[in-house]
């Protein structure tokens, strides 16, 4: 049976790679701005730099990480409390006041963790022994998950908890949105702030007018290096995506005042899925903390905004 699930699965990818160069090829009269092939060298200062860009690509420098152990075996959590955030609303915090976090990659049902070996350095499992609740907390939300080391690490509606090696002051929320795929802790569990969006949808920015969000409501851009026809290729690799995550792929059914044609996923050559809007690829920005954000706007003159039709958003004609 598994044997044949895979299968299945290859031919489906193989049909939706097909698809995918027939479409993008059949687009006329559009060259790719300073197109590159995945496999070159980009072009030095194309990528754009943060002084907060992750060095080991989860969010926390490892040479200045402060040593933790992968197990959750930290500072227990004490009292967790809930804060009020001016950008997130509701968070939870523990009894010290740090804002705890959950992972995307991980799974609530059942719980599970994932953050192991210099992830776990950079955000330290939140012990699950010792941990109590305050008012604003369902105390029936609270659990427990037993890591692969066989640690507990404490869990909230599901998820494991962490905290965030560069949050050095209680309340700050130095995580948030890092890579994409961390987020501070609602009460019930959920992302904070998160609101019920497709998978990509359009918000209309104060400045730069309509753009491109995910489903976190994060901005996303394009890399002037990268090329869409006569199939989509990303110049960005390497260190790179640790600052411009990609944008895995969604259907177009979930999508939200976006151009439909070309609207659809490839495969990168190490083997990741990446979304394209009118065949060019898409990122997010670590730099961009909280949905609203647009820190990578311009970037290195060649990361921007991406408006509904595909079209980088203030880039040089």
């Amino acid at each position: 049976m598994k044997t044949s699930w895979r299968s299945a699965s290859l031919v489906a990818t193989a049909a939706a790679v097909l698809a995918l160069t027939t479409a993008c090829g059949q687009e006329s009269g559009t060259q790719s701005t300073g197109s590159q092939n995945v496999g070159a060298t980009a072009a030095a200062g194309g990528y754009g730099s943060i002084s907060t860009t992750p060095g080991n690509g989860y969010g926390a420098d490892s040479t200045t990480a402060p040593s933790a152990s992968a197990s959750a075996g930290g500072q227990a959590a004490g009292q967790l409390a809930v804060a009020d955030n001016a950008k997130l609303g509701k968070i939870v915090t523990d009894g010290a006041g740090f804002t705890l976090y959950r992972f995307d990659q991980d799974t609530a049902e059942p719980p599970k963790a994932t953050c192991d070996g210099d992830c776990a350095k950079a955000w330290p499992p939140v012990p699950a022994e010792g941990a109590s609740v305050a008012s604003g907390i369902d105390k029936s939300l609270l659990g427990e998950v037993t890591r692969a080391d066989g640690s507990k690490q404490l869990t909230i509606a599901g998820w494991p908890m962490y905290r965030f090696a560069k949050d050095t002051k209680a309340g700050e929320t130095n995580g948030q949105g890092v890579k994409g795929t961390w987020f501070a802790t609602a009460p019930t569990g959920k992302k904070a702030g998160a609101t019920s969006l497709p998978g990509l949808s359009v918000r209309n920015d104060p400045k730069l007018g309509p753009i491109v969000v995910d489903k976190n409501g994060m901005t996303v851009y394009r890399f002037l290096k990268d090329q869409a026809w006569p199939t989509p290729k990303s110049a960005c690799i390497g260190a790179c995506l640790q600052k411009w995550p990609v944008v895995a792929p969604v259907s177009p059914d979930n999508t939200k005042g976006v151009k439909k044609k070309g609207l659809m996923g490839f495969t990168r050559p190490d083997g990741a899925q990446q979304m394209t809007v009118n065949c060019w690829p898409i990122y997010t920005f670590s730099g961009d903390k909280a949905p609203g954000d647009t820190n990578g706007q311009g970037v290195g003159g060649t990361w921007y905004a991406v408006s509904p039709e595909g079209k980088p958003v203030g880039a040089p004609k």
